[in-house]
C-alpha cells in the first residue's frame, strides 16, 4: 500500500473512531410519565322564585302589600354576597306629576312573614334605585345571610312589603299611573382558597 492509501484509512479510522467516541458520549437511560391534570370551574347559580315577585292593580294611598320570595343558590360555589340593583319607569297616564311615583312607594324588608314588625331596611323605591347594590347588600342581605352568605343548595325566603305612602297631602297626580319595577338580582363568590 502506498503512503497515500495508508494515510487516508488511518483518516477515515480515526473519524470513525471520533464518530463512535463521540456518539457514545450521549447515550443515557430515560424514562417518560405523563400526568392528566383537570381543572374544573364551578358555577354561581342564583335563581328568584317567583320571577314575579308583585303585580297588583287599582292601589290607592294607604294600601299595603305584602310579598314573599325566595333566593335559591342552585350553583356548586357558595354565594359571599347577593347585590340588588333597583330600576323602575313610571307611566303617566295624565301627564300631571309634579313628583317621582317611586318616591310614594315604601319599601321594607322584613326578617319574616310572621313577625311583619321586623324590618331588616326601611326605604323608598325612589331612594332604592340611588343606593349601590353594595349598599343594598350591606343593609338588607348582610343582615339577613351574615357571614355565611348563601351556601350551595340553600333557601332563603325574604318577605317585602310596599306600602303606598297616604302622605295627607293631595296625591291626585297618581290617578291611573303605573310603576314598573325591575329588581337585578347578581351573586359574587366567596374568596379563593387553597385546594
Amino acid at each position: 500500500m502506498n503512503i497515500k492509501k495508508k494515510l487516508g484509512t488511518g483518516i477515515i479510522s480515526a473519524v470513525l473512531g471520533l464518530t463512535l467516541v463521540g456518539g457514545g458520549t450521549f447515550a443515557y437511560f430515560s424514562d417518560t410519565e405523563t400526568t392528566n391534570n383537570t381543572f374544573a370551574a364551578g358555577t354561581l347559580d342564583l335563581a328568584v322564585n317567583p320571577t314575579q315577585i308583585i303585580e297588583v292593580d287599582n292601589i290607592k294611598p294607604g294600601d299595603s302589600m305584602i310579598r314573599d320570595f325566595e333566593l335559591q343558590n342552585n350553583g356548586t360555589l357558595d354565594i359571599d354576597k347577593v347585590l340588588l340593583d333597583t330600576d323602575y319607569t313610571v307611566t303617566d297616564a295624565n301627564g300631571d306629576n309634579t313628583e317621582d311615583f317611586g318616591e310614594h312607594i315604601q319599601v321594607e324588608f322584613l326578617y319574616n312573614a310572621d313577625k311583619l314588625d321586623e324590618v331588616i331596611y326601611e326605604t323608598t323605591l325612589a331612594e332604592l334605585k340611588e343606593l349601590t347594590p353594595e349598599a343594598v347588600n350591606e343593609n338588607v342581605f348582610y343582615p339577613l345571610f351574615g357571614e355565611k352568605g348563601l351556601e350551595v343548595d340553600s333557601i332563603d325566603d325574604l318577605v317585602v312589603k310596599f306600602n303606598f305612602i297616604d302622605n295627607g297631602e293631595d296625591q291626585n297626580q297618581f290617578q291611573g299611573d303605573s310603576l314598573n319595577l325591575e329588581w337585578t338580582f347578581t351573586a359574587t363568590q366567596t374568596a379563593g382558597e387553597d385546594k
